[in-house]
């Protein structure tokens, strides 16, 4: 025991003192380290200010104001000026082109006058449609040369059937003269530069009362687009106050349907016809059928419209054609197609029942060939 080392009371106290004394070293300790800590971050976070401040002022200064081309200008605007100035030219030219300033204007062709003219007739034929050609033919030559036609006809005697031709451009010349074009309106075979497309050749080299579309495709189930094709087309190559599409298997009486354009000659946006409406054919496979049937309502019946024989417009309804035919609709049929169209303009409907082909009166217009 006595060898043992022994603690007198003494250190013992000293010992506890020194250790209370270290306790509050180290909570300032700590205090200072997290103090240091937030004046280091918040340094550092001026710092960056400092530094995105330097380059916003930097960015400022270099977007000083300056003088601008005319380029800058429409750039900074985002081109709105020359947007607006574009939208007012589409519209002047749209007005243009429906009061005949036409975009692709072909030039005056021989068949084309300088006056403005009465009428441009289409009459609509196909590929196999020779003889009734030759007939209708007979509607602008005179009586007598009708008598010879058709015996020269029967005879097959080709060489005067070329003299007659010469003949009866003669008559088509003095229609033109008048202020009336006619013209037989075709497109082109499905095969082009097929013999289809060389018979209707070699038969306009003789008579040069053509009007071949060169666009269209001749087909049954094109004509709603056919008609839409002829009066935009026509409106671009004549100047005409009407325009109008007829059967190749109608007689006229030319002189009886010029007498009745006369009298409306000054009538704007006249949609002109034998009015009609009728029961719209929804089963497929009968004469007639509409496709798009359930389109015309649940009685069926089509709204009313000019008779596909023979079709009359006025010069602005033919141009509105031409402006808006891409996008026209078509249906299965060409008249109700141009009736669709009417329906969306200012058209003045002038039914006149001489235009009924089927008609017992005595002063009408056309008849069933």
């Amino acid at each position: 025991m006595e060898g043992l080392p022994t603690t007198t009371k003494t250190e013992r106290r000293s010992r506890s003192k020194n250790l209370h004394t270290s306790k509050p070293s180290l909570v300032m300790a700590f205090f200072s380290c997290v103090a240091w800590l937030y004046v280091a971050g918040r340094l550092w976070q001026d710092a960056e200010n400092r530094k995105l401040l330097a380059n916003l002022l930097k960015r400022n200064i270099e977007q000083k104001p300056k003088i601008l081309t005319i380029e800058d200008k429409l750039m900074v605007l985002g081109c709105k000026d020359l947007e607006r100035r574009i939208v007012e030219v589409e519209m002047d030219l749209t007005l243009a082109k429906s009061q005949g300033y036409l975009k692709h204007q072909l030039p005056q062709s021989e068949s084309s006058s300088q006056r403005k003219l009465l009428a441009v007739i289409g009459v609509y034929t196909g590929f196999g449609s020779y003889l009734k050609r030759n007939t209708f033919r007979g509607s602008w030559m005179p009586r007598a040369l009708i008598w010879i036609f058709r015996w020269l006809l029967l005879s097959f005697l080709h060489v005067l059937s070329a003299l007659l031709w010469f003949l009866t451009g003669g008559a088509l010349k003095k229609l033109e003269e008048r202020g009336v074009v006619i013209r037989f309106v075709i497109g082109r075979s499905a095969n082009r530069g097929d013999s289809l497309d060389r018979h209707i050749d070699e038969e306009n080299s003789k008579t040069k009362d053509f009007f071949i579309l060169e666009g269209h495709e001749e087909a049954q189930e094109e004509l709603p687009k056919k008609i839409k094709f002829f009066f935009s087309t026509a409106v671009q190559n004549w100047d005409a106050e009407f325009y109008i599409k007829v059967d190749d298997n109608i007689d006229v009486d030319l002189e009886g349907l010029i007498g009745l354009l006369e009298h409306q000659r000054h009538q704007d946006s006249a949609y002109i016809g034998c009015m009609k409406s009728g029961e719209v054919v929804s089963e497929e496979g009968k004469l007639w059928y509409e496709p798009e049937w359930w389109k015309f309502g649940d009685e069926k019946s089509y709204f009313r419209h000019a008779s596909g024989s023979l079709i009359i417009l006025s010069k602005n309804l033919a141009h509105y054609i031409n402006t808006n035919s891409a996008s026209l609709k078509t249906y299965a049929h060409d008249d109700i197609s141009v009736g669709s169209w009417m329906m969306g303009v200012q058209a003045i409907y002038i039914d006149d029942n001489r235009l009924c082909c089927s008609s017992i009166r005595q002063d009408k217009v056309c008849s069933v060939a």
